[in-house]
């Protein structure tokens, strides 16, 4: 992959973001801004995935076995990013939902903050398993 390949991605990527953000913010707040601003958003999202795949498979053909230590080793990247993804979401969702009752609950009874800081702590514990096992996928690697 040349340098100007590279440059050419990162610059799409950075614009994906930043112009869509800008367009956002600056202006009338209007329904028809929204609308604009979601299709630029989807355009240059789809158009990086364009330009990688474009650089994926606009390379040296590899060795048969090169391909499959990288592919293995790709599904492991993989394997440790959704890891990780997942179980921070489904550790945001378990939070929000044992954060605001414990609130509920400690404003009525200021006793129950002891009780209800273990249920708020067990669910961000979700959260750290999926990084530590997304540590032992990656020390597999």
């Amino acid at each position: 992959m040349t340098l100007t390949v590279k440059f050419l991605l990162i610059a799409t990527l950075v614009l994906s973001i930043v112009i869509p953000f800008g367009y956002y913010l600056l202006g009338e707040k209007t329904k028809k801004r929204y609308k604009r601003a979601i299709g630029a958003n989807v355009f240059f999202y789809f158009s990086a995935f364009v330009i990688g795949g474009i650089m994926l498979f606009g390379g040296s053909p590899v060795q048969a076995a090169d391909a499959a230590a990288s592919t293995a080793a790709g599904y492991g990247y993989i394997a440790a990013a959704l890891s990780t993804g997942l179980s921070c979401v489904g550790g945001g969702i378990a939070v929000a939902s044992a954060a605001s009752a414990a609130l509920g609950a400690i404003s009525e009874d200021p006793s129950a903050l002891g009780k209800s800081l273990i249920f708020v702590g067990l669910a961000e514990g979700v959260c750290l398993y999926g990084l530590i096992i997304s540590f032992m996928i990656l020390g597999q690697l």
